[in-house]
């Protein structure tokens, strides 16, 4: 039986595209007064002890400044970065001390980075966040994905599984408390942002002359095959790379979710290129390891 000083609340990390699961345990204890990150955390989450003892103090909350307090991230193993602890971290140190209902967090997962002000601030990820629970959890749809407003939009974009959107940590803290109450209206599900028209490179109709070049493009397209094109400055290479785009046929919904998720983590996504297939135009001294990206976490490469 858990005691009142210790809370779990449930969140992920960013692992590429896996987004595994992490586990956020927050215990206070009695002793001189303390504040301890643990779980492989790197500087951006160990700066989350001062975003949120900042954010709760604002709000208007209690944040027990006479415990020792414990954060662990768990499984330890596993890197942890960026502010997307934050939100977690705030939620546990509320139920740790008694200001939350401990056994509604089962429900949720949580995610978000707080202003010193108590707002949220979007993460990147949203989409391989909520990628990764419809992946593991369709068999067991049982936790609604918590994600600032901006990041909720985002996540939106899977179909068939609950995901609330917040602007401030006390809209949380409100619609937690609210499922304690029997009449109290459910938390509405955020709504995916509108799907714009996606605005192309260029059409391939308007490339004039290059016939050998052109006629090489269409069989690759059709074919599905690469194309290496050389040459020196100036005769059309870029020209043509950015209009080759406009013969490859839209993504399909997986494709667009999957492309989508590559650019959330390099927080770069944007719904006017939703469905586009994605041309970029690294530098030509750009190295093997600049292109691929990899990293611990890995992080994609030229974006």
């Amino acid at each position: 039986m858990r005691s009142m000083s210790l809370a779990i609340v449930h969140s992920r990390a960013l692992d590429g595209l896996a987004a595994p699961p992490v586990t956020v345990e927050v215990h206070l204890a009695n002793g001189l007064p303390s504040f301890t990150l643990v779980g492989l955390a790197d500087t951006e989450v160990k700066e989350a002890r001062e975003r949120v003892r900042a954010a709760l103090l604002t709000s208007g909350l209690g944040f027990p400044t006479n415990k020792r307090i414990t954060v662990n991230l768990a499984p330890a193993a596993l890197p942890k970065e960026s502010g997307r602890f934050d939100l977690p971290i705030a939620i546990g140190i509320l139920a740790a001390h008694g200001q939350l209902d401990a056994h509604h967090l089962e429900r949720f997962e949580f995610a978000g980075e707080l202003s010193l002000a108590g707002d949220l601030r979007p993460v990147p990820g949203a989409l391989a966040m909520s990628l990764a629970l419809r992946r593991q959890g369709i068999s067991n749809p049982q936790r609604a994905l918590v994600l600032p407003e901006a990041s909720a939009r985002e996540a939106a974009l899977v179909d068939g599984w609950p995901i609330h959107g917040a602007a401030h940590l006390l809209d949380v803290v409100r619609e937690l408390t609210a499922l304690s109450q029997a009449d109290a209206p459910p938390w509405p599900p955020a709504r995916p942002e509108a799907i714009r028209t996606p605005a192309r490179h260029g059409d391939f109709a308007e490339v004039k002359g290059q016939a050998g070049a052109k006629r090489a493009l269409e069989i690759a397209a059709a074919g599905g095959l690469g194309v290496v094109m050389v040459g020196p400055p100036g005769t059309g290479k870029s020209m043509l790379a950015q209009r080759f785009v406009s013969l490859l046929p839209a993504l399909d919904g997986d494709e667009a979710l999957e492309s989508a998720a590559v650019l959330s983590l390099s927080g770069t996504f944007s719904m006017q290129r939703w469905g586009l297939r994605v041309m970029r135009a690294p530098h030509h001294s750009a190295s093997s390891a600049a292109l691929v990206g990899g990293g611990s976490p890995p992080r994609p490469g030229e974006h």
